[in-house]
């Protein structure tokens, strides 16, 4: 359990890290009552355009009052303070996943929220909120300049607690995404979040003035998964990328995720990453199971570290079980640090 920081320490803490802010008129006194704090959670906007995302998390609209953040990172890295104390920017959210980011016990992933607990807890009272302006498609790109400055912004607040001793904030773990909250959001989309903590940790290392060089900087693989329709249950089929995951030898981590139509509500997606070599099957990942939803399901595979050898390639497959008909991969991204 941990006061908020001051809105001054803030401030200190953002500007010690690198970051450029931008103070969006008395953004001190644009608050609310909040606490006790227990990590900091990343959004996107589903907006384009600075000043109107600027306008739109400090106001808020006729659904939402504002400021609906503390701070909107840019598209050119610049963050904009536009509230502090309780904003609106995370709502209701599982009580379980509280406690896993509370103790920071969890592996890869927190568990996933729970329907039927999906809004036991006010997540506005405990967490810092950042909304990242990007359409939130999986499709927008997200520029290197911001991508870095939220990796920037959660060090940073993980960085003040830490200091100042709290029982919280002592890993990378604090930082979650909307996603990981509440069963009814998918933001952010465009990146993983275990790729997003994996740069905190890093980032953590070192201190607050660092700034990495090319030589300290992995290589991203970022492919699309290609859109098929009226693909078969029951059968383990690849993933079509639209360019390579990774080729040998090299450590590897990440995720790739991808939406499905069709899928039969409790019908089981099993998924893994795998090596070829000479074209045959070398190596394989850990399974995942996650089950078919109402509507489109989400379905993301993650190895937290892995080695291709020399001369193989790595991909991933998936197959649907309990689902007699066929379905469509509609979209998927990879997001691979190699």
């Amino acid at each position: 359990m941990a006061d908020p920081l001051t809105p001054e320490r803030l401030l200190q803490a953002l500007r010690a890290e690198g970051v450029t802010v931008v103070e969006v008129g008395d953004w001190r006194h644009h608050r609310g009552h909040w606490g006790p704090v227990h990590g900091t959670m990343t959004h996107h906007t589903v907006t384009s355009g600075t000043a109107f995302t600027v306008r739109i998390v400090r106001d808020g609209d006729a659904a939402l009052p504002g400021p609906l953040c503390h701070g909107m990172i840019a598209r050119d890295g610049r963050v904009h303070l536009a509230g502090y104390g309780r904003t609106n920017h995370a709502g209701g959210g599982c009580p379980y996943v509280l406690d896993q980011v509370i103790a920071e016990s969890y592996g890869t992933w927190p568990p996933a929220p729970t329907r039927g607990n999906s809004t036991g807890v006010d997540g506005n009272r405990h967490f810092y909120g950042w909304e990242c302006e990007n359409l939130g498609d999986g499709k927008d790109p997200w520029p290197d300049v911001q991508y870095d400055v939220i990796v920037r912004v959660q060090a940073a607040i993980i960085r003040v607690h830490r200091a100042k001793g709290y029982d919280w904030g002592l890993e990378a773990k604090s930082a979650i995404g909307h996603l990981e909250w509440s069963t009814d959001k998918a933001d952010p989309r465009g990146f993983t979040m275990p790729a997003l903590r994996a740069d905190v940790a890093e980032r953590l290392r070192h201190p607050a003035s660092w700034t990495p060089t090319e030589d300290d900087m992995p290589t991203r693989s970022n492919p699309v998964v290609k859109k098929t329709t009226s693909r078969p249950g029951g059968e383990r089929l690849p993933l079509p990328l639209a360019g390579p995951l990774v080729t040998g030898p090299a450590h590897y981590s990440g995720t790739v995720t991808v939406r499905l139509a069709g899928v039969t509500p409790g019908a089981t997606v099993q998924a893994r990453f795998f090596e070829t070599t000479s074209g045959k099957r070398s190596k394989v990942g850990q399974i995942i199971e996650r089950l078919g939803t109402d509507g489109d399901s989400f379905i993301d595979i993650t190895n937290a570290g892995g080695h291709c050898d020399k001369g193989a390639a790595v991909g991933v497959e998936y197959a649907v079980f309990g689902d007699e008909g066929t379905h469509d991969l509609v979209s998927g991204q990879a997001q691979i640090l190699y």
